[in-house]
Parts: C-alpha cells; sequence; structure tokens
C-alpha cells in the first residue's frame, strides 16, 4: 500500500487551486501525471485567433484583450509580469490583463489556452495541449513541448524545457531548467541549470525510496515531486522518483538520490 506522505494535500496547498479536481482521490501523487492528458481536454478552452500562424514563428506582436487580436492601435509600456504589473496601453486604456505574443514566438497547434497578463517572449515554442494561467512569463527560447498545465504568476524560463509536467502557482524556473513528468509545487524555484531527470539509464520503471522500502511506480518515467515552497540550488539534478516535501532545500551541485524527502529536508 502506497504511503499516505504521498497524497498530494501532504505536499500542496490545494484549498484554492484553480485546479484542484485533477488532484482530488488521485492516490499517489505521481498519478496525477497520467490523469493530466485528459483533464486538459475537459477544463481547457484554447483561445489563439484562428488567423494566427501555425508552426512557424509570429511575423508580428499580437495583444490579445476582451476576446480581440490587435496588431496594432497598442503600446507595451512594460512592468513585473509575475507580479501583474505589466502594463499594455490600447486605445488609450490602460490594463495589465492583456496577453502578449511577441513576434518570433511560435505557436505549434491550436490547443493552447494564454491566461490574461501572460506574455510569450520571441523565440518562445509552445505545443498544445497546454495551459497557461494568469500573469504567467513565457521567456525567450522556452521550449513548452505539450500536457503541460502551467499555473498564475509561473515563469518558464530561458532556454527551458518543459513537457508532461504542472507548475502550480508561482512556481518559477527562469534559466536553463529541464523539467519532464514532474510537478513544481507553490511558490517553488528552481535554479538556472537545474534538471529533473525522469528516465532511468537502467531501463526500468521508477522506484521511490521510503523508510528503506522501495516503493514501485510502475512508470518508465517519472521525474521529481516538488512540495511547496521547495527550492533548488542552481546546476542541481534530481534523479527519477525524486519527492521532496514542503519548504525543503537542495544544494547548489546536488545530485539527488531518488526517494522521499520530509518537510524542510536540507539536502546536499
Amino acid at each position: 500500500m502506497t504511503s499516505h506522505l504521498f497524497d498530494p494535500a501532504n505536499l500542496f496547498d490545494l484549498s484554492d487551486c484553480r485546479h484542484r479536481d485533477l488532484f482530488v482521490d488521485s492516490g499517489a501523487v505521481w498519478r496525477v501525471l497520467s490523469r493530466l492528458p485528459s483533464y486538459l481536454h475537459q477544463v481547457m478552452q484554447p483561445n489563439l485567433p484562428e488567423s494566427i500562424p501555425i508552426q512557424r514563428p509570429l511575423p508580428e506582436t499580437l495583444v490579445l484583450w476582451r476576446g480581440r487580436a490587435y496588431r496594432d492601435g497598442f503600446e507595451i509600456l512594460g512592468g513585473d509580469v509575475g507580479k501583474g504589473t505589466f502594463r499594455i496601453k490600447i486605445g488609450g486604456e490602460l490594463t495589465t490583463e492583456a496577453t502578449v505574443l511577441f513576434a518570433g514566438c511560435v505557436l505549434w497547434d491550436p490547443l493552447i489556452e494564454l491566461g490574461p497578463g501572460s506574455v510569450m517572449e520571441p523565440g518562445a515554442l509552445v505545443k498544445g495541449p497546454t495551459l497557461i494561467g494568469c500573469f504567467t512569463e513565457v521567456r525567450q527560447g522556452a521550449y513548452v513541448r505539450g500536457n503541460c498545465l502551467v499555473g498564475d504568476h509561473c515563469v518558464v524560463g530561458h532556454t527551458t524545457e518543459i513537457k508532461s509536467s504542472i507548475m502550480l502557482d508561482h512556481a518559477k524556473a527562469g534559466h536553463f531548467a529541464y523539467i519532464g513528468d514532474s510537478i513544481l509545487g507553490r511558490n517553488t524555484n528552481l535554479g538556472a541549470g537545474t534538471k529533473l531527470a525522469n528516465l532511468k539509464i537502467t531501463g526500468t520503471t521508477v522506484t521511490i525510496k521510503l523508510h528503506g522500502d522501495k516503493v514501485e511506480t510502475d512508470l518508465r518515467k517519472l521525474g521529481a515531486i516538488l512540495g511547496d515552497n521547495t527550492e533548488l540550488g542552481c546546476n542541481s539534478v534530481t534523479n527519477p522518483g525524486v519527492v521532496l516535501g514542503k519548504n525543503c532545500q537542495v544544494v547548489p551541485l546536488t545530485s539527488v538520490r531518488a526517494g522521499y524527502y520530509p518537510d524542510g529536508s536540507r539536502v546536499q
């Protein structure tokens, strides 16, 4: 029997989470990832304009606001996307809730939902199905490979790759990260160069060590599960099957072995 320590409620505050239903009655937290594709298809409301070019760089900057796509008539004043202060002036009206698609970003298919106040920088590439929340920044060179759920006030950083993963609100991976088959809790942060490895080189399924025993996940691919407020230092690597509780810290350059780490752990 899987330990209650792996219940999503022990790792994440889901009390006001928009996507709480994804986690309810899931059993072990990694089972949420197998639910993700069907969940996305149920709840997503793709909102890319029909006229937007697919699978090639956007030729001009677009602003999406109040159900319309603006090619001109706006002025980008800037600000901090994650803090909700990125300002755009449209027809004389100032707003922080417009979605900005900068020229040079690539939308690979229409199955993409972008929340108000979010920004896609030049060179970012997003494949669907992907749901990106409000006031989230997808930076230059980011690669979002599909089956991704990214919450509000998040950062998918410069040359960061994410696939088949979840980032809850305020999760940040600002620079050179890899996020595969993983879940990042609220207010988690990946230091520059962090890699959440998801595939064992032995060709076997992923197991998680708990109190000297091995818990079988039956998954060939599983990255890391990071509880709320957990931080990973620069150039750290988690091996497949790492579960870090809330408020954990991983020292820079650390290779984290598969297993469960209780709340407040300092891993080095």
